[in-house]
């Protein structure tokens, strides 16, 4: 199991999420996606709180991922990009052991809200796993 270096911190998380958001807002498989966030900075902090609650285990947020997701109509396509784009981001902000360990936490979250967008929808994932 991989480990975070001293070095992640909220700071950090917050920095890479702002970087990963400016591109993805702008992506072609996945910027729409963000149109109805009203609020850029109110979400960069939850999001933000989120990530510290499941790289830092600060246990800090409290909301409901997948209920966030479930509107969005989201496929293994939408996975996929965020993924290369979320790593793509995460290995320009942080050292390369914290990418790696924020990149096995991303896999499952996506792993995660794949599936269960899917089933929200009565289907089963296209692939369940979206391993590298």
């Amino acid at each position: 199991m991989l480990t975070p270096s001293a070095n992640l911190d909220d700071a950090t998380l917050e920095r890479l999420l702002r970087a990963f958001y400016a591109t993805a807002r702008e992506d072609e498989v996945i910027g729409r996606l963000f149109d109805h966030v009203q609020d850029w900075e109110t979400h960069i902090a939850r999001i933000t709180t989120f990530w510290s609650s499941v790289a830092l285990m600060s246990g800090t947020y409290h909301g409901q991922p997948m209920a966030a997701h479930i509107p969005l109509d989201l496929h293994t396509a939408h996975f996929a990009r965020w993924l290369v784009l979320f790593e793509a981001t995460a290995r320009e902000i942080c050292t390369a052991q914290d990418a790696d360990y924020l990149m096995e936490k991303a896999r499952r979250i996506a792993q995660s809200l794949e599936f269960g967008c899917a089933s929200h929808r009565g289907e089963l994932p296209a692939r369940i796993g979206l391993s590298r």
